[in-house]
């Protein structure tokens, strides 16, 4: 009995072959997206989980605000690491993190540019559980000036020969000898460290300071913690170690509590591991990381599309239904039930999304690379995983079941009686189902065309709202520290060609990624042991030439000049700080104040001061997300990480080439890295940009394979008022009048979609925007124009099938068989 289906089923397959196409090819496509969709979701539910006793390993998370700034982040205190395991029974290993920014790493003589490099404390073997391929776990990081490697940089370092018990150079100064080589770690983790530096040799982490946060702390507990109880005593531990020094520094009534009242807050909680990727965006990550809730948006656009290429299966089969009316009823007939009949056209479609899930593969081989580049990973095909081919073959199966069940039981359903006769019964009144089908699928393309210009239209906004400086032509050079003493002859000849309108040095650019530094201060006369005089401010140092040069804006005093001495003790604020200040009067000439030395050595008897000599207009130094935050501008003419030159020359390549060459004279075998300012700045919202593109093709898959499921309808309305069509033809109606008559209808169908989306596509791209302060509101436009688009699509797709109809001879229309 299945051979005979099986028989029957491609006879019937290869009768109508052009159907057929359109079944494979929209199923095709559906299922490839679907596939792409599916190992992209499943990689990144799989971060962090290879890690061995993932589910016991946390992350200090860290919520404070203070000096009207609030901190959402991932550093902690340096002492937090040592207390853990002493003071907890329930943490096994506790693990800091300090990040120094990228290092020039040389084995001889050739410098290369290393970004993986973190500072790492003694059990991080023991927290992580990598395996270690050479060393003894005792031994790595456990002494200064040493370091563990990654098996991939050992190679690239020492090719062909151990790298244990050798030494790389970094920064021209630094010698580390290496201690151990670990295997690489996965791609699918939150961070990935090339060089592991042993902590025992950078001083700042021997502080025993709880005011100050810079490191990233990790734990590991013990199998059966209480981690609602290990949050609790936490606080308490905060609160026993913080405490004493708010009151060394401000006094007496400086306590947790009062800082409570005055609506501060310092608030320390475990992140689990496996929930950083996905559900953390918090200031200090090491990487980018996703959002669950697009998982869940990709997870629902996947069945979606799938859902529209099984509809066109549907709407395709019924609508050829009376070409199959009479095989139907001559089986019934001869003896067939209708159980045997639900099997025959079940049969039929499992076969179809077989031969749809085997084209699919090579449709996917070729997408995969286009999506990866988007998308940012490196997914493959897990062609090596024989539970691979056993997914697909049940996924083939489900498919074809959820594809044919509804046309099996149409068909099987007709009457014998009834269609030899020639009546048959097309279904449920006036193509009810098929409408809402087809309404569906557009329902969902347009909802998907609306969220991609929405995305853009952000994009847009944030590329061309003003930002408080000029991004434009503006190239960066990073390492500038390599040169030393050089620093200030290589700006001073790169600006000695007439193509440079200005230069500057700092580590500190309005963009995401650059050094961040923050103090508290306070204005003269306020009392500075009341917490809502305290004022936390980004410090960055500059050099005479940085608000130039970037094209920011003086609105009160003036820009630094060489020719006040004072200016060395001189601070420029943003709007932001002079605000949170509150000067009582002009705030040019006063002075701001902070407490001298370390968090350790603080106190009000030591301070230093600053006087303003000028306030810039806000400018946006992180992402639009964030609100514009306190920050001041001082001069430090000691070099730092990056170059930063203004050209005027409409051929970048000149400009390349000609820094690059006063670079290799200054810093020989000194690698020369750049980029552009306004690169730097879009890439901040990259995350945004590829979310645009994915959203984009995903939304013309959507419409492709909707699009086929018009056609159907299409198919299916014609062939059922072939008659009608002719009757009308013989009584004078024009081509025309029958083309209109018969697309109005489907454009009905697409507004009422469009009725449908667009309150959807507002409410979920109003969330959306919620995560950013600074936003394009969505426009009526945005909308119009998705449903204009949708239209006509449409048009364009019933046009052929219409035309078709409406220049059928009437003679053939009318002809009784």
């Amino acid at each position: 009995m299945f051979e005979n289906y099986f028989k029957i089923a491609i006879r019937n397959l290869k009768k109508h072959k052009f159907y057929t196409f359109i079944n494979i090819f929209g199923l095709s496509v559906g299922i490839a997206v679907c596939m792409i969709i599916t190992l992209f979701v499943i990689n990144e539910l799989s971060y962090d989980k290879h890690f061995k006793d993932s589910d016991q390993i946390y992350r200090i998370h860290a919520d404070i605000i203070f000096g009207g700034n609030h901190w959402d982040m991932i550093q902690a205190p340096a002492p937090m690491a040592e207390a853990l395991p002493e003071e907890f029974p329930e943490v096994e290993y506790a693990v800091n993190f300090r990040q120094r920014g990228s290092y020039l790493v040389k084995e001889v003589d050739q410098n290369i540019k290393e970004d993986n490099v973190i500072w790492a404390s003694k059990d991080f073997f023991n927290v992580f559980g990598i395996p270690l391929l050479e060393g003894s776990p005792d031994g790595v990081l456990a002494e200064p000036n040493t370091m563990a490697i990654s098996k991939s940089t050992a190679e690239k370092y020492f090719p062909g020969e151990s790298a244990l018990g050798k030494s790389l150079i970094l920064d021209n100064d630094l010698d580390f000898r290496i201690t151990g080589i670990y295997e690489d770690i996965p791609q699918n983790t939150h961070f990935h460290f090339d060089f592991l530096l042993a902590m025992e040799g950078l001083e700042e982490s021997k502080t025993t300071s709880w005011l100050s946060n810079n490191f990233q702390t990790y734990l590991k507990v013990r199998e059966g913690a209480d981690l609602e109880n290990l949050n609790t005593k936490l606080k308490s531990l905060i609160k026993k170690n913080v405490e004493p020094e708010l009151t060394k520094v401000f006094g007496e009534g400086a306590t947790m509590d009062a800082m409570l009242a005055d609506g501060g807050k310092m608030e320390y909680m475990v992140q689990p591991l496996k929930d950083i990727h996905l559900k953390s965006d918090l200031m200090g990550e090491f990487e980018p990381n996703f959002n669950i809730t697009y998982v869940y948006l990709f997870v629902a656009i996947a069945l979606f599309i799938l859902v529209i290429a099984c509809i066109n299966f549907m709407n395709l089969s019924t609508a050829r239904s009376s070409n199959r009316a009479k095989e139907v009823g001559i089986r019934k007939v001869m003896g067939s039930v209708r159980s045997h009949l639900i099997r025959q056209f079940l049969m039929e479609s499992i076969l179809l999304s077989v031969i749809s899930f085997l084209i699919a593969i090579p449709i996917v081989a070729i997408l995969l690379p286009i999506f990866n580049d988007l998308a940012g990973r490196t997914l493959v095909m897990p062609f090596s995983q024989w539970t691979f081919y056993g997914v697909l073959m049940v996924g083939a199966i489900i498919t074809g079941i959820m594809a044919g069940i509804y046309p099996s039981f149409f068909l099987s359903g007709f009457k014998p009686v009834s269609i030899l006769k020639g009546k048959v019964a097309m279904g449920m009144k006036s193509g009810m189902i098929r409408s809402s089908l087809v309404v569906f699928q557009f329902a969902i393309s347009i909802i998907l065309i609306i969220a991609t210009v929405a995305v853009f239209n952000q994009l847009n906004y944030i590329q061309n709202k003003k930002i408080g400086f000029n991004k434009d032509q503006v190239i960066t050079v990073n390492d500038v520290y390599a040169l030393g003493d050089q620093a200030e002859a290589f700006k001073t000849a790169v600006l000695s060609n007439s193509m440079m309108e200005g230069g500057t040095i700092s580590g500190y650019l309005p963009v995401a990624g650059t050094y961040r530094s923050d103090t508290p201060w306070w204005a003269q006369g306020k009392d500075p042991k009341q917490t809502e005089n305290m004022v936390s401010l980004q410090n960055w140092r500059v050099d005479y030439d940085y608000v130039k040069t970037l094209g920011m804006e003086i609105v009160q005093g003036r820009d630094f000049s060489i020719q006040y001495p004072s200016d060395s003790n001189a601070v420029i604020l943003n709007e932001t700080a002079l605000a949170n200040f509150n000067f009582d009067g002009d705030p040019i000439g006063q002075k701001i104040y902070t407490m001298a030395g370390d968090n350790e050595t603080m106190n009000l008897d030591d301070l230093q001061n600053k006087t303003v000599v000028g306030v810039v207009k806000n400018f946006h130094f992180e992402s639009l997300k964030e609100n514009i935050g306190a920050v001041m501008i001082f001069l430090d003419n000691r070099p730092r990480g990056i170059a930063s030159f203004r050209f005027n020359a409409a051929n970048t390549d000149q400009v390349i080439d000609f820094v690059e060459a006063k670079w290799n004279e200054l810093a020989p075998g000194q690698p020369f890295t750049y980029s552009f300012l306004d690169d730097r700045f879009g890439n901040m919202y990259a995350a945004e940009t590829r979310l645009g593109k994915v959203f984009g093709i995903f939304a013309g898959f959507a419409i492709l394979i909707a699009c086929l499921g018009l056609f159907a309808l299409t198919a299916f309305t014609a062939e059922q008022r072939t008659k009608e069509i002719g009757i009308r033809k013989v009584l004078g109606s024009s081509i025309g009048s029958i083309i209109v008559l018969l697309s109005k209808e489907f454009a009905k169908l697409v507004v009422i979609a469009f009725l449908i989306a667009s309150p959807i596509a507002w409410w979920a791209m109003k969330k959306w925007l919620e995560d950013y302060q600074f936003k394009q509101d969505l426009g009526w436009q945005v909308f119009i124009g998705a449903g204009v688009f949708a239209i006509l699509i449409a048009l364009i797709t019933t046009s052929y099938q219409s035309i078709r109809a409406a220049t059928t001879n009437p003679v053939k229309s009318l002809r009784s068989e």
